[in-house]
């Protein structure tokens, strides 16, 4: 499997690796940590649990597989996973996870917020990482992992509306989602800022389609499965001259691809969760950037902190800018092909919303706790 870890300078990520990530949320684990029900560490049974995507989604099922994979290697050890087909395999999920005598399980997905509370109550003594899930109910043995998507959306927003200006006398951008979660709008909010703070602050006149803030209405597919109604989405907006097509959909952006590549346009993807120019070299000729967040970083720090006994830590980790969790990629074969200024009005505008200069208004961030 090709590994999603992010090949690129991440700030704060990169200089201080995972630990650093989670800091307030757990410290790092020794090689000698003991789990949360007093295994050693080579004998901590850590799990995750796959959403319907599945985990070669180049997307945030692979990354939680590969952050649980990096941790039990770490460990000693070796993880246990289940793959969903459809959301009533959920709850068996969890059941056949629990049956294996898990120490950990990580889920990723929105969708997995009851199954993973009814399983956590039932077994104190496991340690649940939710990872993109904001209305999970305070429990002891469970940790939420989200991220502020919105901000990194920001600066993805802003780059597409700079290239799509460059290239186009009449630059659109698009977005459209998988299903209408906050952990998927709270991407859509912050792109849509970003164009319009580019329109404001050159004076342009970016079309911004597919959602709309104000409203919190836009184009989905419905599931994030569906790569033929992807596809169909994507044709839509290519034929309203969209330049540049972020769907935030897992692995559907390989539908809009394929959209792109049957109408013969020059318009280009930009990927969400990895960087997607790394992950899918099926398609990356067509990526000109990523909005990235560190879902496998998260699910290998959590899970190397519970391996380390004692209690706990159920605390909160909220991924932003400041603290690496969430990034732009780089722009990779279109850094020539962007406005020679962009990277350094990105530096700037990336120091803005970190010092609260500049306003992401996502009301999907609110739900974050």
């Amino acid at each position: 499997m090709t590994s999603l870890t992010t090949r690129i300078g991440l700030g704060a990520v990169a200089a201080l690796g995972s630990v650093a990530l989670l800091t307030g949320c757990g410290s790092a684990p020794s090689s000698t940590a003991t789990g949360s029900a007093g295994a050693s560490a080579s004998t901590f049974l850590p799990c995750v649990v796959g959403d319907v995507g599945g985990f070669n989604d180049h997307s945030f099922n692979q990354l939680s597989l590969e952050g649980v994979q990096a941790a039990a290697k770490t460990l000693g050890t070796t993880a246990k996973k289940v793959q969903s087909q459809t959301s009533t395999d959920y709850a068996p999920a969890f059941a056949s996870l629990v049956a294996q005598k898990c120490n950990s399980i990580v889920a990723a997905g929105f969708q997995f917020g009851d199954p993973l509370v009814a399983s956590a109550k039932a077994n104190p003594k496991i340690d649940y990482v939710m990872i993109d899930n904001t209305t999970t109910p305070v429990l002891p043995n469970v940790k939420d992992v989200v991220f502020k998507t919105s901000e990194a959306g920001f600066l993805g927003g802003y780059a597409a509306a700079a290239y799509a200006d460059k290239v186009s006398k009449s630059p659109a951008v698009a977005t459209y989602g998988g299903q209408k979660f906050p952990t998927v709008t709270i991407f859509m909010d912050g792109i849509a800022d970003g164009v319009a703070y580019y329109n404001s602050q050159k004076k342009a006149d970016v079309k911004m389609l597919g959602w709309s803030v104000k409203s919190q209405n836009g184009s989905f597919v419905g599931n994030f499965t569906d790569q033929n109604k992807s596809k169909q989405i994507a044709s839509g907006f290519l034929d309203q001259g969209a330049n540049v097509i972020v769907p935030v959909a897992g692995s559907l952006y390989q539908g809009a691809g394929k959209a792109i590549t049957a109408a013969k346009s020059d318009a280009v993807l930009e990927g969400v969760d990895a960087d997607v120019f790394e992950s899918d070299p099926s398609v990356k000729a067509l990526i000109l950037t990523s909005i990235i967040k560190q879902v496998d970083v998260a699910a290998q720090t959590a899970t190397e902190d519970a391996a380390k006994g004692g209690t706990f830590d159920n605390s909160t980790y909220i991924g932003d800018l400041k603290n690496g969790g969430v990034a732009l990629a780089p722009f990779h074969d279109y850094e020539s092909k962007v406005p020679s200024t962009l990277s350094s009005e990105l530096d700037t505008i990336k120091a803005g919303i970190i010092d609260g200069s500049i306003t992401v208004d996502s009301p999907a961030a609110t739900t974050l706790k």
